[in-house]
């Protein structure tokens, strides 16, 4: 696990646009089960392609999009384990990724990004893709 000062500014990134953090299995769980609308799911980690590319990136195309998902949540790898491990229920078939982002639609997950489609990739076009998926989706 890793100290809560190291990944504090990790989630202030995501929580500081307006993003949810969920911290616990139950917090996932209420807000995906039974869900109405969009939600938008960000599996948040230490790792540089997060810093670099997925963060970034995810708040390029919130901020450029017109059709935005309804709600904006994040969990946190490594720190995080049971709302992560709750999450990772929703987005199987997929394995374990992080960082990762997750696009759930009445409550199925419609679409997502692993972590091989981010490493290796810009934050502006993890955002045109993003773009893409919200103007179908959202």
């Amino acid at each position: 696990m890793y100290p809560e000062e190291l990944v504090a500014p990790m989630r202030t990134d995501l929580t500081s646009v307006g993003f949810t953090e969920f911290k616990t299995a139950e917090e996932v769980e209420n807000h995906l089960s039974d869900h109405k609308g969009t939600s938008l799911v960000v599996i948040n980690s230490v790792c540089g392609c997060a810093a670099g590319a997925a963060r970034p990136g995810v708040k390029m195309a919130v901020d450029a999009s017109d059709k935005k998902p309804d709600n904006l949540t994040t969990v946190f790898a490594g720190v995080d384990h049971e709302a992560v491990g709750k999450a990772r229920e929703f987005t199987l078939p997929y394995p374990p990724s992080s960082p990762s982002i997750a696009l759930f639609k009445d409550g199925d997950l419609v679409h997502f990004v692993e972590r091989h489609h981010i490493e290796g990739r810009t934050a502006e076009m993890i955002a045109a893709h993003l773009e893409q998926v919200f103007e179908e989706y959202c």
